[in-house]
């Protein structure tokens, strides 16, 4: 498939690393004018130099402001007064016994994972309806729908986006705005190789390593294997583009088949 998405200005959100660079790139690869999104001038600055050495005459906008925060989403849209495309990958996640998740805790995942995307999206959708065109998509997780016993906070932070990305979606309806989420399975990201190492044998190279790891620990993965952040970004490229026009209010998988349901 043909994906032009030239004249198009698209903001991702935490996307100086993993599954937020790799949609940066991926969508600048099409033609889009790309928001990189980082707390850190240093960290947003080298993505950005990424993506520009990786696609030839690509054109980037480095945001260095906390998008978590009020404050933050309030100076993006300053920054960045409009968008095409609004992709909400921001997100936190650490293992803690659910007993043990304080009430602060809660609230900053809700405050990371879901209203920073709220807020973004409350900020840009606006003016997406009055241009009759527009596209919204949330990252979410294969945890929204198996919550992971070691991680009820995150996987409950990413139900709550499923709910978000419908409830955005009626929201938009009939305007030429779509508003999907994405669910995302077990993914090669940072420090994943490190954590494969601590569960399987340190001597066996990578792709045996991740096999094995996917067998014992994953058993549920219909590929066998991690998830290459290009591969998820590939299904938002594709959400952001014309060609996905009648495709809205939707959870669309890509999680190597991880969850195991015939339903998308």
């Amino acid at each position: 498939m043909q994906i032009d998405l030239s004249g198009k200005t698209a903001l991702i959100s935490g996307s100086t690393q993993g599954i937020g660079l790799a949609i940066a790139l991926g969508l600048a690869g099409s033609g889009a004018k790309v928001v990189v999104n980082g707390r850190r001038e240093v960290a947003v600055a080298s993505a950005a130099e990424t993506i520009r050495s990786s696609v030839p005459g690509a054109d980037v906008v480095e945001l260095a402001v906390d998008i978590a925060t009020e404050e933050g989403v309030a100076q993006a849209l300053k920054l960045v007064p409009e968008v095409d495309i609004l992709v909400n990958n921001l997100g936190i996640f650490g293992a803690k016994e659910a007993l043990e998740v304080s009430d602060e805790e809660w609230r900053q995942y809700f405050e990371v994972n879901v209203l920073a995307a709220v807020r973004l999206t409350r900020a840009y959708l606006p003016a997406m309806i009055s241009a009759g065109w527009g596209r919204v998509s949330y990252i979410a997780s294969d945890s929204a729908i198996v919550t992971p016993v070691e991680m009820i906070h995150y996987g409950v932070s990413k139900t709550a986006l499923l709910g978000v990305s419908r409830g955005f979606a009626k929201a938009a309806s009939g305007t030429g705005v779509t508003v999907n989420s994405v669910i995302a399975g077990p993914t090669h990201t940072g420090g994943v190789e490190d954590f494969v190492y601590e569960l399987v044998d340190k001597s066996l190279p990578w792709e045996e390593a991740q096999r094995e790891f996917m067998r014992l620990h994953r058993p549920q993965s219909l590929i066998g294997r991690l998830i290459e952040p290009e591969e998820i970004a590939n299904l938002v490229v594709y959400l952001s583009s014309p060609l996905a026009s009648a495709t809205t209010g939707a959870a669309v998988r890509v999680d190597g088949g991880y969850v195991d349901s015939i339903l998308p």
